[in-house]
């Protein structure tokens, strides 16, 4: 079977893949949502990243990849208890999807069938302990963007409808991508995204060469190209398992909380998840490099990502969200 092209092998995109990279060490801090050009790599790197990582163990035949047998929701009836390993799932959710395709849905054939009222798990049970992405993410409808926002912050699906009573778990990473051209994302999901980076197609012609020749390779030449780059995917894994292990023995001084909470301050950013996010994703960042401490370095690498769709808008500086946060960020953390 033909894997998703190599994470490693992505040309470019450096903050993409640093955003990916950080919310596979630590799914806590939210979420990417990446915005710009089309053919940018996109939906290649969330696929790719998940490829990389190592295989969930889940419950055979559990349709919310449950890892332990006393985890699995009793509407499930599984009937074996072996545990086997799968893929880090990736779905998509498309637009125009309906609300029971999302969450679930009395399942029709087995009540016309035996009058059995079953329940027929959606995209977001499938997405659970996994990535779910949203594809043009701007221009998802209303109503489906109020179930997601409910979902992303309890992390459990509920469905209450035509006699059923069912919740499980629905926690996963959110990757939305799309172009700022056609439709803005509202306040209220964009703020569910930890993370925030902008992508453009390559100026200069030796990248552009070096995409084509690249993908051309993996199209042509499919095992030599894998092979090429299957050691360097596998060094990246470890790198993340280790940062894993490593998250919660790093040590974090009051400085650098006050640096978060400064920053945030001086851009005027809305409650209190920029710092959260910041000082999570800042850790994270410390956990990949091997550092012992977080420091005021970590902070300055990613305020961009993690801060830059969470500014008030100011009519009166024309100067894009990007520019504002590395404006603040040398003012503040000079």
């Amino acid at each position: 079977m033909t894997q998703p092209f190599p994470f490693s092998a992505i040309v470019g995109q450096e903050e993409m893949k640093q955003a990916m990279i950080l919310t596979a060490i630590d799914p806590g801090i939210g979420g990417v949502l990446v915005f710009g050009d089309r053919g940018t790599g996109k939906s290649t790197a969330v696929r790719a990243l998940a490829a990389l990582l190592p295989p969930i163990k889940v419950v055979a035949g559990c349709p919310v990849n449950s890892p332990s047998l006393d985890r699995c929701p009793d509407w499930a009836h599984v009937g074996q208890h072996d545990i086997v390993e799968r893929p880090t799932p990736v779905v998509d959710l498309p637009l125009g999807v309906t609300e029971d395709r999302v969450v679930g849905a009395l399942d029709i054939e087995k009540a016309l069938s035996s009058g059995e009222k079953a329940f027929e798990p959606g995209l977001l049970a499938r997405a659970n302990r996994g990535y779910l992405y949203i594809d043009e993410v701007n221009l998802l409808e209303d109503h489906i963007v109020d179930l997601l926002l409910d979902v992303a912050q309890s992390g459990e699906n509920v469905v209450e409808r035509e006699g059923l009573s069912i919740r499980h778990p629905a926690r996963f990473v959110l990757v939305g991508s799309g172009n700022p051209e056609e439709g803005e994302l509202r306040p209220q999901l964009l703020d569910r995204f930890g993370l925030s980076v902008e992508v453009a197609s390559p100026k200069d012609i030796d990248t552009r060469i070096e995409v084509i020749r690249r993908r051309d390779a993996y199209e042509m030449d499919y095992d030599g190209f894998m092979g090429k780059w299957r050691q360097e995917d596998a060094e990246l894994r470890d790198r993340i398992l280790a940062a894993r292990a490593h998250l919660n023995t790093l040590k974090t001084s009051d400085a650098v909380l006050r640096d978060c909470a400064e920053l945030c301050l001086a851009l005027g950013s809305d409650g209190l998840r920029g710092e959260l996010t910041l000082l999570k994703t800042s850790r994270a960042v410390a956990a990949f490099e091997g550092a012992e401490e977080v420091t005021r370095d970590h902070v300055r690498k990613i305020a961009s990502s993690a801060l830059r769709h969470r500014l008030r808008r100011d009519p009166l500086d024309e100067a894009g969200s990007t520019t504002r946060v590395t404006r603040v960020v040398e003012e503040v953390l000079a």
